[in-house]
């Protein structure tokens, strides 16, 4: 097996659901289920237990005790029922949505179904369990009366008219738009609206959203609207004004980093790697770098570089 990082992971998540069950398992056994050989079982184990380079936001909480002849593993995560938090939730819609535009016609009925029984078991949360989750993903806090609103206004097809505040504005707009998704990436909600005034596809933050008023005017989605066009891989790539965050990662987590990018044939002669991302959201951009501590600096653009400084400065004692 191909011994790159990505490997490493696809073996390393197939091997802890096969040992977390607090018995012992012989290790050739283990190795043979796993179509490795002894040597590579044991570095993938060494790996997942020491982690020393392991990029932010690997789940901690695993014990492996290894011997001769004999490896256990312990892991609390594996051990208690399963339960889709509401930000999985918001994933699998965003996923039948794009899969939806992917199918043809004759699928979408079935799919549609799928996205109509999502929509009530989120609607069905209570609402203390939803307001924690929604804290629990980051960012502000979010009017959950709100989001239901637009959430409807979303499934209806009926346009909205909202108050919204703008980073850089000094008091909200008002802005008449077609509710055409809503969606969780990048630790915030966001609603991927058609913004009458600028005549355009525009994404809205729901936590800057201060009012929304349900209009009994109905609307269509083009078809040739693309979700996907606005949101990939878990982050936010429309605005009002396009931008570029350009971060270099360190030698220390520049080959996940590259992996999980496609970018290995830009690493760097000194092991480190330079990516621009497109940023849609200065507060995404802070948490992405903040994440990997002093492994990630921001080379541009330089109002990002201040609030990481911000951010820092805020986080210091006194």
């Amino acid at each position: 097996m191909s011994d790159t990082a990505a490997a490493q992971l696809r073996r390393i998540l197939h091997l802890v659901p096969e040992l977390a069950d607090d018995e012992d398992h012989p290790i050739a056994a283990v190795a043979e289920r796993l179509g490795v050989d002894r040597a590579t079982l044991l570095k993938d184990l060494k790996s997942l237990s020491e982690r020393f380079d392991a990029p932010g936001g690997f789940v901690e909480g695993v014990s492996i005790f290894i011997d001769q002849e004999q490896v256990s593993v312990h892991a609390n995560h594996f051990l208690r029922p399963m339960r889709l938090t509401l930000a999985e939730l918001a994933a699998l819609e965003l996923g039948l949505a794009i899969l939806r535009a992917e199918r043809p016609p004759e699928e979408h009925r079935a799919i549609e179904g799928a996205q109509r029984r999502l929509r009530e078991v989120i609607a069905a949360l209570p609402g203390d369990v939803v307001d924690a989750e929604l804290r629990a993903a980051g960012g502000e806090p979010v009017d959950t009366a709100l989001l239901g609103r637009v959430r409807a206004a979303t499934a209806g097809h009926r346009m909205l008219r909202i108050r919204y505040h703008k980073a850089d504005a000094d008091a909200p707009e008002e802005r008449t738009v077609r509710p055409y998704a809503v969606v969780h990436a990048s630790g915030q909600w966001y609603v991927v609206a058609h913004c009458e005034g600028s005549d355009g596809v525009r994404v809205f933050r729901l936590d800057r959203i201060r009012a929304a008023e349900t209009i009994d005017r109905a609307f269509e989605v083009p078809p040739d609207f693309r979700l996907e066009r606005v949101v990939s891989e878990g982050r936010v790539f429309a605005a009002e004004r396009p931008a570029r965050l350009v971060v270099r990662y360190s030698p220390a987590i520049a080959r996940w980093i590259a992996e999980r990018e496609g970018k290995e044939d830009d690493v760097a002669a000194d092991g480190s790697l330079t990516i621009g991302h497109p940023l849609a959201d200065h507060d995404w951009a802070v948490r992405h770098v903040l994440q990997y501590g002093p492994d990630a600096e921001v080379l541009e653009p330089a109002e990002v570089r201040e609030a990481v400084r911000a951010r820092l400065r805020a986080m210091l004692p006194g």
